[in-house]
Protein backbone atom coordinates (compact mmCIF):
# COMPACT_ATOMS: atom_id res chain seq x y z
CA UNK A 1 0.00 0.00 0.00
CA UNK A 2 1.25 3.32 -0.88
CA UNK A 3 -0.08 6.18 -2.50
CA UNK A 4 -1.15 4.79 -6.00
CA UNK A 5 -3.04 2.65 -4.04
CA UNK A 6 -5.26 5.87 -2.35
CA UNK A 7 -4.76 7.77 -5.68
CA UNK A 8 -7.30 4.90 -7.01
CA UNK A 9 -9.44 4.03 -4.45
CA UNK A 10 -9.76 7.30 -2.63
CA UNK A 11 -8.08 9.93 -5.33
CA UNK A 12 -10.14 13.23 -3.68
CA UNK A 13 -9.21 11.98 -0.40
CA UNK A 14 -6.98 15.56 1.02
CA UNK A 15 -3.27 13.95 1.15
CA UNK A 16 -1.69 17.65 2.06
CA UNK A 17 -3.38 20.27 3.86
CA UNK A 18 -1.50 23.30 4.90
CA UNK A 19 -2.94 25.52 7.71
CA UNK A 20 -1.69 28.54 7.18
CA UNK A 21 -2.59 28.88 3.38
CA UNK A 22 -5.39 26.76 2.94
CA UNK A 23 -3.98 24.66 0.60
CA UNK A 24 -5.07 21.24 -0.38
CA UNK A 25 -3.48 18.32 -2.56
CA UNK A 26 -5.60 15.04 -3.13
CA UNK A 27 -4.15 11.65 -3.13
CA UNK A 28 -4.87 11.66 -6.89
CA UNK A 29 -2.82 14.91 -7.10
CA UNK A 30 -0.18 13.84 -5.02
CA UNK A 31 0.12 10.83 -7.10
CA UNK A 32 0.06 12.68 -10.49
CA UNK A 33 2.36 14.99 -9.71
CA UNK A 34 5.04 12.50 -7.40
CA UNK A 35 5.31 10.48 -10.60
CA UNK A 36 5.88 13.00 -13.13
CA UNK A 37 9.03 14.36 -10.91
CA UNK A 38 9.93 10.66 -11.19
CA UNK A 39 10.56 10.62 -14.76
CA UNK A 40 11.78 14.08 -14.75
CA UNK A 41 14.37 12.57 -12.34
CA UNK A 42 14.90 9.63 -14.35
CA UNK A 43 15.17 11.39 -17.78
CA UNK A 44 17.93 13.67 -16.14
CA UNK A 45 20.37 10.33 -15.66
CA UNK A 46 19.36 9.40 -11.63
CA UNK A 47 19.12 5.95 -10.89
CA UNK A 48 18.06 3.58 -7.84
CA UNK A 49 20.88 4.75 -5.31
CA UNK A 50 20.92 8.48 -6.30
CA UNK A 51 20.50 11.30 -3.90
CA UNK A 52 18.30 14.43 -4.05
CA UNK A 53 18.50 17.30 -2.36
CA UNK A 54 15.46 19.25 -1.15
CA UNK A 55 15.86 22.96 0.32
CA UNK A 56 12.08 24.31 0.91
CA UNK A 57 10.32 25.10 3.78
CA UNK A 58 7.09 23.65 4.94
CA UNK A 59 5.35 23.24 1.82
CA UNK A 60 3.26 21.20 -0.04
CA UNK A 61 5.53 20.38 -3.20
CA UNK A 62 7.53 19.17 -0.16
CA UNK A 63 5.85 15.98 -0.55
CA UNK A 64 6.18 15.78 -4.06
CA UNK A 65 9.73 15.84 -4.35
CA UNK A 66 10.04 13.29 -0.89
CA UNK A 67 6.89 10.78 -2.80
CA UNK A 68 8.89 11.05 -6.31
CA UNK A 69 11.82 9.43 -4.19
CA UNK A 70 9.90 7.39 -2.37
CA UNK A 71 8.79 5.55 -5.62
CA UNK A 72 11.85 5.94 -7.85
CA UNK A 73 14.73 4.24 -5.25
CA UNK A 74 16.62 7.45 -5.03
CA UNK A 75 17.83 8.24 -1.38
CA UNK A 76 16.43 11.66 -0.37
CA UNK A 77 18.10 14.37 1.45
CA UNK A 78 16.44 17.24 3.73
CA UNK A 79 18.10 20.35 4.36
CA UNK A 80 17.92 22.21 7.74
CA UNK A 81 17.83 25.79 6.47
CA UNK A 82 18.78 27.17 10.01
CA UNK A 83 22.55 25.87 9.41
CA UNK A 84 24.80 28.26 8.03
CA UNK A 85 25.66 27.70 3.88
CA UNK A 86 29.30 26.05 4.81
CA UNK A 87 27.05 23.24 6.23
CA UNK A 88 24.33 23.04 3.82
CA UNK A 89 26.97 22.89 1.14
CA UNK A 90 28.70 20.24 3.14
CA UNK A 91 25.34 18.12 3.11
CA UNK A 92 25.34 18.61 -0.68
CA UNK A 93 28.27 17.48 -1.63
CA UNK A 94 28.68 14.80 1.17
CA UNK A 95 25.35 13.10 0.05
CA UNK A 96 26.71 13.05 -3.16
CA UNK A 97 23.29 14.69 -4.09
CA UNK A 98 22.87 14.62 -8.11
CA UNK A 99 19.60 16.64 -8.30
CA UNK A 100 18.51 19.52 -6.03
CA UNK A 101 14.52 20.54 -5.36
CA UNK A 102 14.80 24.24 -3.70
CA UNK A 103 12.04 27.06 -3.01
CA UNK A 104 12.78 30.68 -4.22
CA UNK A 105 13.08 31.76 -0.63
CA UNK A 106 16.50 30.37 -0.53
CA UNK A 107 17.50 31.18 -3.96
CA UNK A 108 21.25 32.35 -2.82
CA UNK A 109 21.54 29.21 -1.02
CA UNK A 110 20.26 27.09 -3.86
CA UNK A 111 21.97 28.56 -7.18
CA UNK A 112 25.13 28.26 -4.72
CA UNK A 113 24.67 24.62 -4.36
CA UNK A 114 23.72 23.74 -7.50
CA UNK A 115 27.06 25.13 -8.92
CA UNK A 116 29.43 22.42 -10.48
CA UNK A 117 28.91 19.48 -12.56
CA UNK A 118 27.34 17.34 -9.59
CA UNK A 119 24.13 18.41 -10.26
CA UNK A 120 22.37 16.88 -13.14
CA UNK A 121 18.49 18.84 -12.37
CA UNK A 122 18.19 21.53 -10.13
CA UNK A 123 14.10 22.32 -9.58
CA UNK A 124 12.24 25.35 -8.30
CA UNK A 125 9.18 26.07 -6.38
CA UNK A 126 7.41 29.61 -5.33
CA UNK A 127 9.59 31.59 -7.33
CA UNK A 128 12.60 31.66 -10.19
CA UNK A 129 15.62 30.89 -9.18
CA UNK A 130 18.24 31.20 -11.79
CA UNK A 131 19.33 28.48 -13.24
CA UNK A 132 16.50 25.83 -11.69
CA UNK A 133 13.65 24.44 -14.06
CA UNK A 134 10.26 25.58 -12.32
CA UNK A 135 8.36 22.95 -11.27
CA UNK A 136 5.19 23.14 -13.16
CA UNK A 137 7.08 23.36 -16.65
CA UNK A 138 8.74 20.11 -14.77
CA UNK A 139 5.25 18.62 -14.54
CA UNK A 140 3.86 19.51 -17.80
CA UNK A 141 6.96 17.67 -19.84
CA UNK A 142 6.10 14.74 -18.77
CA UNK A 143 3.78 11.33 -18.46
CA UNK A 144 1.14 10.61 -15.63
CA UNK A 145 2.29 6.69 -16.51
CA UNK A 146 4.06 4.86 -13.41
CA UNK A 147 7.74 3.92 -13.83
CA UNK A 148 8.58 0.62 -15.18
CA UNK A 149 10.65 -0.25 -12.65
CA UNK A 150 9.35 1.52 -9.35
CA UNK A 151 11.77 0.89 -6.27
CA UNK A 152 10.87 1.97 -2.86
CA UNK A 153 13.66 4.90 -1.90
CA UNK A 154 14.16 6.26 1.51
CA UNK A 155 15.03 9.45 3.27
CA UNK A 156 18.60 10.68 4.37
CA UNK A 157 18.76 12.54 7.09
CA UNK A 158 21.62 14.80 8.17
CA UNK A 159 22.14 15.42 12.07
CA UNK A 160 21.26 19.14 13.17
CA UNK A 161 25.28 19.92 13.76
CA UNK A 162 24.58 20.42 17.30
CA UNK A 163 27.69 18.81 18.21
CA UNK A 164 30.10 19.09 14.91
CA UNK A 165 29.64 18.74 11.31
CA UNK A 166 26.67 16.91 10.54
CA UNK A 167 26.98 13.49 9.67
CA UNK A 168 24.03 11.27 6.89
CA UNK A 169 22.91 8.69 8.23
CA UNK A 170 22.07 5.91 5.89
CA UNK A 171 19.96 2.96 5.61
CA UNK A 172 20.00 0.13 3.21
CA UNK A 173 17.33 0.44 0.68
CA UNK A 174 15.08 -2.50 0.26
CA UNK A 175 15.45 -3.13 -3.78
CA UNK A 176 11.79 -3.78 -3.65
CA UNK A 177 8.37 -2.35 -4.91
CA UNK A 178 7.00 0.49 -2.52
CA UNK A 179 3.90 -1.42 -3.31
CA UNK A 180 4.98 -4.34 -1.50
CA UNK A 181 6.19 -2.55 1.62
CA UNK A 182 4.40 -3.63 5.07
CA UNK A 183 3.34 -0.43 7.27
CA UNK A 184 2.91 -3.17 9.85
CA UNK A 185 6.91 -3.66 9.84
CA UNK A 186 6.86 0.09 11.59
CA UNK A 187 6.14 -1.16 15.11
CA UNK A 188 5.56 2.33 16.10
CA UNK A 189 2.94 3.14 13.43
CA UNK A 190 1.12 0.58 15.41
CA UNK A 191 1.91 1.44 18.89
CA UNK A 192 1.13 5.53 17.96
CA UNK A 193 -2.38 4.15 16.18
CA UNK A 194 -1.31 5.91 13.19
CA UNK A 195 -2.65 2.59 11.28
CA UNK A 196 -6.27 3.61 12.35
CA UNK A 197 -8.74 4.23 9.85
CA UNK A 198 -9.19 7.78 8.37
CA UNK A 199 -6.09 9.16 10.37
CA UNK A 200 -5.97 13.02 10.04
CA UNK A 201 -2.60 13.78 11.50
CA UNK A 202 -1.13 17.18 12.69
CA UNK A 203 2.39 18.14 12.03
CA UNK A 204 2.66 21.46 14.41
CA UNK A 205 5.35 23.62 12.49
CA UNK A 206 7.94 21.01 13.33
CA UNK A 207 10.29 21.71 10.40
CA UNK A 208 10.18 18.64 8.07
CA UNK A 209 13.56 18.39 7.19
CA UNK A 210 13.95 16.59 10.37
CA UNK A 211 13.31 12.75 10.57
CA UNK A 212 10.90 12.69 13.05
CA UNK A 213 8.28 14.88 11.36
CA UNK A 214 9.13 13.26 7.88
CA UNK A 215 9.28 10.14 8.68
CA UNK A 216 6.07 9.60 10.11
CA UNK A 217 3.86 12.32 7.37
CA UNK A 218 5.39 10.06 4.66
CA UNK A 219 3.69 6.97 6.76
CA UNK A 220 0.77 9.11 7.17
CA UNK A 221 0.39 9.49 3.38
CA UNK A 222 1.19 5.49 2.69
CA UNK A 223 -1.50 4.15 5.15
CA UNK A 224 -3.77 6.97 3.34
CA UNK A 225 -4.26 9.08 6.46
CA UNK A 226 -4.40 12.99 5.68
CA UNK A 227 -1.52 15.42 6.87
CA UNK A 228 -2.37 18.77 8.44
CA UNK A 229 1.33 20.57 8.08
CA UNK A 230 1.37 24.04 10.10
CA UNK A 231 4.36 26.06 8.30
CA UNK A 232 5.31 27.47 11.56
CA UNK A 233 4.42 26.68 15.06
CA UNK A 234 2.48 28.78 17.18
CA UNK A 235 1.16 27.42 20.70
CA UNK A 236 -2.81 28.71 20.12
CA UNK A 237 -2.76 28.64 16.38
CA UNK A 238 -1.63 24.58 17.31
CA UNK A 239 -4.97 24.07 19.54
CA UNK A 240 -7.12 26.34 16.97
CA UNK A 241 -5.97 23.50 14.28
CA UNK A 242 -7.00 20.36 16.12
CA UNK A 243 -10.61 21.75 16.32
CA UNK A 244 -10.84 23.17 12.52
CA UNK A 245 -9.60 19.98 11.32
CA UNK A 246 -10.90 17.69 13.68
CA UNK A 247 -6.83 16.07 14.29
CA UNK A 248 -7.20 12.73 15.28
CA UNK A 249 -3.33 11.92 15.89
CA UNK A 250 -0.36 14.83 16.28
CA UNK A 251 3.62 15.16 17.52
CA UNK A 252 4.65 17.06 19.39
CA UNK A 253 8.22 18.30 20.92
CA UNK A 254 8.46 19.57 24.44
CA UNK A 255 9.09 22.87 24.04
CA UNK A 256 6.07 23.20 22.43
CA UNK A 257 4.36 21.63 25.20
CA UNK A 258 5.65 24.07 27.10
CA UNK A 259 4.49 27.19 25.27
CA UNK A 260 0.86 25.75 24.84
CA UNK A 261 0.89 25.27 29.38
CA UNK A 262 2.26 29.29 29.02
CA UNK A 263 -1.37 30.20 27.21
CA UNK A 264 -3.78 31.92 30.05
CA UNK A 265 -6.28 28.96 30.88
CA UNK A 266 -8.98 30.85 28.66
CA UNK A 267 -7.38 30.58 25.67
CA UNK A 268 -6.59 26.80 26.70
CA UNK A 269 -10.05 26.26 27.47
CA UNK A 270 -11.42 28.20 24.17
CA UNK A 271 -11.07 25.19 21.64
CA UNK A 272 -12.46 21.81 21.28
CA UNK A 273 -9.81 19.25 21.27
CA UNK A 274 -11.99 16.33 21.69
CA UNK A 275 -11.24 14.58 18.41
CA UNK A 276 -7.80 13.47 19.43
CA UNK A 277 -6.97 9.92 19.66
CA UNK A 278 -3.58 9.95 20.04
CA UNK A 279 -0.34 12.70 20.61
CA UNK A 280 3.14 11.72 20.95
CA UNK A 281 6.40 13.04 21.51
CA UNK A 282 10.04 12.80 21.17
CA UNK A 283 13.69 14.82 19.74
CA UNK A 284 14.25 16.12 23.60
CA UNK A 285 13.37 14.76 26.92
CA UNK A 286 10.56 16.10 28.52
CA UNK A 287 10.31 17.41 32.28
CA UNK A 288 8.16 15.53 34.65
CA UNK A 289 6.16 17.96 35.44
CA UNK A 290 5.44 19.40 32.20
CA UNK A 291 4.76 15.84 31.28
CA UNK A 292 2.02 15.65 33.87
CA UNK A 293 0.08 18.61 33.17
CA UNK A 294 -0.22 17.72 29.68
CA UNK A 295 -1.85 14.56 30.58
CA UNK A 296 -3.88 16.18 33.16
CA UNK A 297 -4.89 18.63 30.40
CA UNK A 298 -5.39 16.38 27.23
CA UNK A 299 -6.06 12.99 29.30
CA UNK A 300 -4.03 9.77 28.76
CA UNK A 301 -3.63 9.96 24.96
CA UNK A 302 0.27 11.36 25.25
CA UNK A 303 2.53 8.67 23.94
CA UNK A 304 6.58 9.34 24.14
CA UNK A 305 9.21 7.38 22.16
CA UNK A 306 12.81 7.93 22.25
CA UNK A 307 16.06 7.05 19.59
CA UNK A 308 18.36 8.44 17.35
CA UNK A 309 17.17 9.85 13.91
CA UNK A 310 20.87 7.78 13.05
CA UNK A 311 19.45 4.42 14.28
CA UNK A 312 19.99 2.70 17.52
CA UNK A 313 18.13 1.18 20.27
CA UNK A 314 13.91 2.83 20.11
CA UNK A 315 12.00 2.98 22.83
CA UNK A 316 8.02 3.51 23.90
CA UNK A 317 6.31 3.82 26.87
CA UNK A 318 2.34 4.49 26.41
CA UNK A 319 0.21 7.44 28.73
CA UNK A 320 -0.20 4.68 31.72
CA UNK A 321 3.02 3.28 31.88
CA UNK A 322 4.34 6.74 32.22
CA UNK A 323 2.07 7.53 35.15
CA UNK A 324 3.51 4.50 36.80
CA UNK A 325 6.69 5.22 35.77
CA UNK A 326 7.19 8.85 34.97
CA UNK A 327 10.53 10.48 33.65
CA UNK A 328 10.70 6.94 31.44
CA UNK A 329 11.00 7.28 27.54
CA UNK A 330 10.05 2.99 28.04
CA UNK A 331 11.34 0.14 27.35
CA UNK A 332 12.37 -1.16 23.97
CA UNK A 333 10.86 -1.92 20.95
CA UNK A 334 13.48 -2.09 18.67
CA UNK A 335 17.13 -3.30 19.30
CA UNK A 336 17.69 -4.89 23.40
CA UNK A 337 19.04 -2.46 25.55
CA UNK A 338 22.24 -2.33 27.75
CA UNK A 339 23.56 0.57 29.86
CA UNK A 340 27.83 0.50 29.77
CA UNK A 341 29.12 2.11 32.71
CA UNK A 342 32.78 3.54 32.64
CA UNK A 343 34.22 0.80 33.07
CA UNK A 344 32.84 -1.48 30.31
CA UNK A 345 30.55 -3.24 32.32
CA UNK A 346 26.39 -3.61 32.25
CA UNK A 347 25.21 -0.99 35.01
CA UNK A 348 23.26 -2.30 37.76
CA UNK A 349 19.89 -0.85 37.92
CA UNK A 350 19.58 2.89 38.95
CA UNK A 351 22.74 3.14 38.09
CA UNK A 352 23.43 5.54 34.88
CA UNK A 353 25.91 4.94 31.82
CA UNK A 354 25.96 4.76 28.05
CA UNK A 355 22.71 4.13 26.00
CA UNK A 356 23.76 0.96 24.36
CA UNK A 357 21.81 -1.27 21.42
CA UNK A 358 22.03 -4.53 20.73
CA UNK A 359 20.75 -5.69 17.20
CA UNK A 360 18.92 -2.15 16.96
CA UNK A 361 18.71 -0.14 13.91
CA UNK A 362 21.77 0.31 12.09
CA UNK A 363 24.59 2.90 12.65
CA UNK A 364 25.87 4.04 9.30
CA UNK A 365 27.31 6.92 9.12
CA UNK A 366 27.84 8.57 5.25
CA UNK A 367 31.45 9.20 4.37
CA UNK A 368 32.86 8.60 8.19
CA UNK A 369 33.73 5.05 8.86
CA UNK A 370 35.49 6.69 11.78
CA UNK A 371 32.66 7.73 13.16
CA UNK A 372 30.47 4.68 12.17
CA UNK A 373 33.12 2.49 14.70
CA UNK A 374 33.06 5.42 17.19
CA UNK A 375 29.85 4.52 17.61
CA UNK A 376 30.27 0.76 18.40
CA UNK A 377 32.24 -1.32 20.85
CA UNK A 378 34.08 -4.15 20.74
CA UNK A 379 30.98 -6.00 21.15
CA UNK A 380 29.00 -5.00 18.56
CA UNK A 381 26.49 -2.78 20.53
CA UNK A 382 25.77 0.91 19.51
CA UNK A 383 25.19 3.93 20.96
CA UNK A 384 24.37 7.89 19.91
CA UNK A 385 25.62 9.09 22.89
CA UNK A 386 22.94 9.11 25.75
CA UNK A 387 23.24 8.79 29.32
CA UNK A 388 20.54 6.61 31.23
CA UNK A 389 19.68 4.18 33.35
CA UNK A 390 17.16 1.16 33.73
CA UNK A 391 14.63 0.93 36.91
CA UNK A 392 14.25 -2.91 37.99
CA UNK A 393 11.16 -3.19 34.99
CA UNK A 394 13.70 -1.99 32.66
CA UNK A 395 12.21 1.03 31.87
CA UNK A 396 15.12 3.76 30.52
CA UNK A 397 15.17 7.30 31.91
CA UNK A 398 17.55 9.51 30.15
CA UNK A 399 19.71 11.60 32.11
CA UNK A 400 21.48 13.38 29.27
CA UNK A 401 24.08 13.60 26.89
CA UNK A 402 27.69 12.24 27.22
CA UNK A 403 28.88 15.37 25.58
CA UNK A 404 26.48 17.91 27.82
CA UNK A 405 27.97 15.91 31.36
CA UNK A 406 29.40 18.87 33.52
CA UNK A 407 32.09 17.78 35.82
CA UNK A 408 32.62 20.02 38.67
CA UNK A 409 35.26 19.16 41.08
CA UNK A 410 35.76 15.62 39.89
CA UNK A 411 31.64 15.18 40.16
CA UNK A 412 29.44 14.26 37.28
CA UNK A 413 26.64 16.61 36.92
CA UNK A 414 23.38 15.89 34.28
CA UNK A 415 22.26 19.31 32.98
CA UNK A 416 18.98 18.00 32.23
CA UNK A 417 18.14 17.74 35.69
CA UNK A 418 18.57 20.98 36.61
CA UNK A 419 16.49 22.07 34.02
CA UNK A 420 14.08 20.01 34.27
CA UNK A 421 13.41 21.53 37.60
CA UNK A 422 13.95 25.27 36.09
CA UNK A 423 11.48 24.95 33.51
CA UNK A 424 8.80 24.65 36.16
CA UNK A 425 9.06 28.35 37.29
CA UNK A 426 6.66 30.59 35.36
CA UNK A 427 8.68 32.88 34.29
CA UNK A 428 11.20 30.54 32.14
CA UNK A 429 10.04 29.72 28.40
CA UNK A 430 13.22 27.66 28.30
CA UNK A 431 16.32 27.35 29.54
CA UNK A 432 20.17 25.37 29.34
CA UNK A 433 22.52 24.62 31.37
CA UNK A 434 25.46 24.39 30.92
CA UNK A 435 29.53 24.02 32.23
CA UNK A 436 31.60 27.38 32.85
CA UNK A 437 35.35 27.63 33.14
CA UNK A 438 36.01 27.51 37.24
CA UNK A 439 39.64 28.29 38.15
CA UNK A 440 39.49 25.53 40.96
CA UNK A 441 36.32 23.00 39.79
CA UNK A 442 37.11 23.33 36.47
CA UNK A 443 33.79 23.80 35.92
CA UNK A 444 30.97 25.39 37.38
CA UNK A 445 27.01 25.13 36.70
CA UNK A 446 25.17 28.20 34.94
CA UNK A 447 21.95 28.35 33.84
CA UNK A 448 21.16 30.27 30.81
CA UNK A 449 17.24 31.73 30.71
CA UNK A 450 15.10 32.71 27.80
CA UNK A 451 12.37 34.38 30.21
CA UNK A 452 8.71 34.52 28.93
CA UNK A 453 7.19 37.47 27.96
CA UNK A 454 5.28 38.44 31.03
CA UNK A 455 8.76 38.60 33.34
CA UNK A 456 11.70 40.87 32.70
CA UNK A 457 15.68 40.07 34.03
CA UNK A 458 16.57 40.96 37.52
CA UNK A 459 19.12 39.73 40.54
CA UNK A 460 16.17 38.83 42.56
CA UNK A 461 14.66 36.71 39.90
CA UNK A 462 18.04 34.59 39.17
CA UNK A 463 18.55 34.16 43.26
CA UNK A 464 14.75 32.69 43.30
CA UNK A 465 15.65 30.33 40.37
CA UNK A 466 19.12 29.49 42.18
CA UNK A 467 16.90 29.25 45.00
CA UNK A 468 14.27 27.02 43.43
CA UNK A 469 16.98 24.40 42.62
CA UNK A 470 18.48 23.98 46.04
CA UNK A 471 15.30 22.99 47.00
CA UNK A 472 14.82 20.49 44.80
CA UNK A 473 18.63 19.20 44.42
CA UNK A 474 21.99 18.82 45.84
CA UNK A 475 23.96 21.59 46.35
CA UNK A 476 26.25 21.01 44.46
CA UNK A 477 24.28 20.50 41.14
CA UNK A 478 23.16 23.62 41.67
CA UNK A 479 23.55 26.74 39.13
CA UNK A 480 25.85 29.46 41.02
CA UNK A 481 24.96 31.95 38.49
CA UNK A 482 22.28 32.73 35.96
CA UNK A 483 22.17 34.79 32.71
CA UNK A 484 19.16 35.64 30.79
CA UNK A 485 18.90 35.97 27.02
CA UNK A 486 16.74 36.95 23.76
CA UNK A 487 16.36 33.62 23.06
CA UNK A 488 18.13 29.93 23.22
CA UNK A 489 19.79 28.51 20.04
CA UNK A 490 17.25 26.02 19.68
CA UNK A 491 16.14 24.53 16.38
CA UNK A 492 12.49 23.96 14.99
CA UNK A 493 13.01 20.08 15.61
CA UNK A 494 13.51 21.06 19.81
CA UNK A 495 17.19 20.22 20.10
CA UNK A 496 18.86 22.61 21.66
CA UNK A 497 22.51 23.96 19.84
CA UNK A 498 23.87 23.78 23.23
CA UNK A 499 27.51 23.30 21.86
CA UNK A 500 27.02 26.92 20.44
CA UNK A 501 26.47 28.10 24.02
CA UNK A 502 29.54 26.53 25.13
CA UNK A 503 31.61 27.85 22.25
CA UNK A 504 30.89 31.35 23.72
CA UNK A 505 32.03 31.10 27.37
CA UNK A 506 34.62 29.06 26.77
CA UNK A 507 36.82 31.30 24.34
CA UNK A 508 40.11 31.68 25.78
CA UNK A 509 40.06 28.64 27.50
CA UNK A 510 41.22 25.28 27.10
CA UNK A 511 38.29 22.68 26.65
CA UNK A 512 36.57 20.32 24.72
CA UNK A 513 33.31 21.95 24.05
CA UNK A 514 30.85 19.30 23.23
Amino acid sequence: MYIATHARTQPDRPAIVMVESGIVVTFAELDRDSTRLARAWRAAGLVPGDRVAILTENRPEFFTAAWAAQRSGLYYVPINWHLTAAEMEHIVRDSGSRALFASAPFTELAAHLAAGDAIRSAVSVGGEIPGFDPLDAVLAAQSDAPLDDELEGSEMVYSSGTSGQPKGGRRPLPGVHPDTVDPGRYKMVQLLGLDEPQVTFLTPGAPLYHAAPLRYTMRVSRLGGTNVVMERFDPEAGLRAIEAHRITHSQWVPTMFIRMLRLDDGVRAAYDLSSQRSAFHAAAPCPRAIKAQMLDWWGPIIHEYYGGSEGGIVTYISPHEWLAHPGSVGRPVVGKLHIVGDDGREAAPGEPGLVCAEDGAPIDYLNDPAKTAAAHDERGWATVGDIGYVDDEGYLFLTDRRDHMIISGGVNIYPQEVEDVLVGHPAVADVAVLGVPHDELGEEVKAVVQLTDAHGPSDELAAALIELCRSSLAGFKCPRSVDFVEELPRAPSGKLYKRRLREEYWKGHASLIG
